[in-house]
């Protein structure tokens, strides 16, 4: 059972569960949270309740596709977690080698070591869902998406579901220094989530996603890659303890664990170019890329 939320003729934001058979209900909680509270009050599971309020109710007339999805939960916090696969090791070290191929760097200590890398990527004002723009940093040359599996967790680590990620990256400005990290990951709209929370109970090995990622410029897809979360050098629990040592996390928290995925060293996204990312049942997070102007890119 997939969950997603979409702005009616209204524009108003509803909560909406997607079964097996791509058939759409609406539900009548406000957000992903308050379901997954009142399951709890009730003493059952989100899918079991979700199963209860349709049994009695009929599908929306439009298919998924039809709609405009927003995020399907507003994270108040989104961290990542880096260099969780061995394709990112390498990435990173032909980064901070000025181009050296099976170069070595302090990366492959991060790789190997007992404490993972996990580093704050966005707010929910910095975040945005299908279809939006994500936005190119203005000084960086060499920008890429990182499509991840993102890890929907309350404040107490506990997995709720399981959503697309797409973490911008400036791969210029990682490799110039690691201290400026924050510069190449956090800026506006430089976060996708979504289209849809697959819930936890839902999946019987989250370790067998299959990833893909495409990028089309002009219409021409010029980039595709594969993966899997099988690849993960680390398990989910690992990364969400260390996220928690001596940290408050909260409810809806989303973190992202790692990218398998990296383009073609010479490549780098250009204004107008499109990404989708896809992963096994959860659905396709499509993104167009943009380049702003200095004032449209202000925060109010």
């Amino acid at each position: 059972m997939r969950i997603i939320r979409f702005s009616n003729e209204q524009s108003v934001p509803v909560l909406a569960a997607i079964t097996l058979e791509s058939k759409v209900y609406s539900l009548p909680q406000t957000d992903f949270l308050e379901l997954v509270k009142q399951a709890a009050e009730q003493q059952q599971t989100p899918l079991s309740l979700i199963q209860e309020i349709i049994a009695d109710s009929q599908p929306i007339e439009k298919n998924v596709e039809e709609l405009s999805l927003l995020t399907p939960i507003d994270a108040p916090e989104v961290w990542a977690a880096g260099v969780t696969y061995e394709r990112s090791r390498d990435a990173r070290n032909y980064e901070a080698t000025g181009g050296k191929l099976d170069a070595t760097t302090f990366y492959d200590k991060v790789y190997h070591a007992e404490r993972p890398e996990i580093f704050f990527k966005a707010t929910a004002a910095r975040t945005v869902g299908p279809q939006d723009d994500v936005y190119l940093r203005s000084d960086s040359h060499w920008q890429i998406p990182e499509p991840e599996l993102g890890l929907v967790i309350n404040k107490d680590g506990k997995i709720l579901g399981y959503t697309i990620g797409n973490d911008m990256s400036c791969r210029d400005i990682e490799g110039e220094n690691p201290l400026y990290l924050p510069q190449a990951k956090i800026w506006k709209n430089s976060c996708s989530i979504g289209p849809a929370i697959l819930l936890a109970e839902a999946v019987e090995d989250a370790y067998q996603f299959d990833i893909v990622c495409r990028i089309f410029r002009d219409g021409e897809k010029v980039v595709e890659g594969t993966a899997n979360t099988r690849q993960l050098k680390r398990k989910f629990d690992e990364l969400i303890s260390y996220l928690m040592k001596d940290n408050e996390i909260f409810d809806g928290t989303v973190l992202l664990t790692g990218t398998c995925i990296v383009p073609p060293n010479e490549f780098s996204l250009s204004d107008g170019d499109y990404v989708e990312i896809e992963i096994t049942g959860i659905g396709t997070l499509k993104n167009p890329v943009k380049l702003p102007s200095s004032k449209s890119i202000a925060f109010s």
